[in-house]
C-alpha cells in the first residue's frame, strides 16, 4: 500500500508536470502572435502598395503605446531621457544602442515579402536565419557570458536551417523575384542574433526592460521613417494610411508577444521557452495560410516539411556544446529580464 508521503510526493510531481505542460501550451500560443503580426504587416504593405510604409506604421503604433506606458512613470521616463546622453558618453558599446535596427529589418521584410511569400514561408526563412545567427553569436561570444564551440551537432543544426529555407522556397524556384523576397527574412534572422544582447544591455543600463523596448522602437521607427522621407523627397513614395483598423495591430501584437514571453520565461526557462515559441511560430504560420485563403497564400507539402525541419534545427541548435575557455569581456550577465 502506498504511504501518505509517497502519495503526496506523486501528486506534487504530477502537478508540476501538468503546470509545465500548461505553460508550454501557453508559450506555443504566444508564439503564434509572431505570424499574426507578419500577416497584418504583410497585408498592410499589400494594400498600401508599399511594404516600407507598412513597416513605418507598424513601428509607429508600437512606439506610441510604449511611450504612453513609459512616460507615465517617473522612473522609466527619467531612464529613457538619459539614454541619448549615455550613448554620447560611450557608457556601453555603442552598437548596443542600435539593436532596434534588427527589428526594423524584420518588420520591413514583413511588409515587403509576406504578401508574396505567405506567412509560413516567411516565418520558416526567418527562423532558419535566427538558428544560424544564434550558433554564430554563441561561438563569437555575442550576448553570452562564455563562448560555445561550433560542435558537429550545432553544425548539423545550421545545415538543417539552410535545408529548411530551400524546402519552403522550392515551389518558387522558377520565380527569381520570390526567391529574392525569401532572402529578406533570412537576412533579418541572421542580423537578429545580437539584438537580444543589445536589448539586455540597455535594459540593465536603464534598470527596466520597458525602457529598452521603447528605445528599440525609437531606433527602428527613426531609421525606417528617415528612409521613407528620403523616398518621398525623391518622388519614389507617397504617404498614406491603411484603410482598415486591424492593419494597425502589427506593433501591438509584437508588444504583446514580448510581454508574454517575459512572463512565461520565469516558468519554463529559456531553453523550453525558445523551442515552444518556435513551434508556435511555425504552427501559427501554417494555420494562417491554410485557414485564411483570402490572403492568397498556398500551403505546399514541402512548406510543412520545411517548417518541421526548421523546428528540428532549432532544437538541435539549442543543445549546449563545449565551452570555449575564457569569459567574454564586457558581457553583462542578466539572469532574467524584468518588465519593470
Amino acid at each position: 500500500m502506498m504511504s501518505t508521503n509517497s502519495h503526496t510526493s506523486l501528486n506534487t510531481r504530477t502537478l508540476t508536470q501538468g503546470t509545465i505542460a500548461v505553460f508550454t501550451l501557453l508559450t506555443v500560443l504566444a508564439g503564434m502572435l509572431g505570424p499574426m503580426q507578419s500577416a497584418v504587416n504583410g497585408q498592410a504593405g499589400k494594400r498600401l502598395g508599399d511594404g516600407h510604409l507598412a513597416a513605418v506604421v507598424s513601428f509607429g503604433t508600437g512606439l506610441v503605446l510604449m511611450l504612453i506606458i513609459v512616460l507615465s512613470r517617473r522612473k522609466t521616463r527619467d531612464a529613457l531621457t538619459a539614454l541619448p546622453g549615455q550613448l554620447r558618453r560611450g557608457v556601453v558599446p555603442w552598437p548596443n544602442f542600435f539593436a532596434g535596427l534588427c527589428g526594423a529589418v524584420i518588420v520591413l521584410s514583413e511588409g515587403i515579402s509576406v504578401g508574396s511569400l505567405g506567412v509560413a514561408t516567411f516565418e520558416t526563412s526567418l527562423i532558419s536565419g535566427l538558428v544560424i545567427s544564434g550558433i554564430v553569436c554563441d561561438r563569437l561570444g555575442i550576448g553570452v557570458e562564455r563562448r560555445q564551440a561550433l560542435s558537429i551537432t550545432r553544425g548539423f543544426g545550421a545545415l538543417l536551417a539552410i535545408v529548411a529555407t530551400l524546402l519552403v522556397v522550392s515551389p518558387h524556384f522558377e520565380a527569381p523575384k520570390v526567391i529574392a523576397l525569401a532572402i529578406l527574412p533570412f537576412v533579418g534572422g541572421l542580423l537578429a542574433g545580437w539584438q537580444p544582447a543589445g536589448n539586455s544591455t540597455i535594459g540593465k543600463l536603464a534598470d527596466s526592460m520597458l525602457v529598452s523596448i521603447t528605445w528599440n522602437f525609437i531606433v527602428g521607427f527613426s531609421a525606417l521613417g528617415l528612409a521613407f522621407l528620403v523616398r518621398v523627397a525623391l518622388g519614389k513614395a507617397s504617404f498614406g494610411l491603411p484603410p482598415q483598423w486591424w492593419m494597425y495591430l502589427g506593433g501591438p501584437l509584437g508588444l504583446l508577444s514580448i510581454a508574454l514571453m517575459a512572463l512565461l520565461v520565469r516558468r519554463l526557462g529559456l531553453l523550453l521557452l525558445a523551442l515552444a515559441s518556435t513551434a508556435g511560430q511555425l504552427i501559427g504560420s501554417i494555420l494562417i495560410d491554410w485557414l485564411i485563403p483570402a490572403l492568397g497564400n498556398q500551403i505546399y507539402g514541402v512548406t510543412i516539411i520545411g517548417a518541421l525541419v526548421a523546428l528540428a534545427a532549432s532544437a538541435i541548435a539549442m543543445v549546449p556544446s563545449k565551452t570555449v575557455a575564457g569569459r567574454v569581456e564586457g558581457t553583462p550577465v542578466i539572469a532574467e529580464a524584468e518588465l519593470s
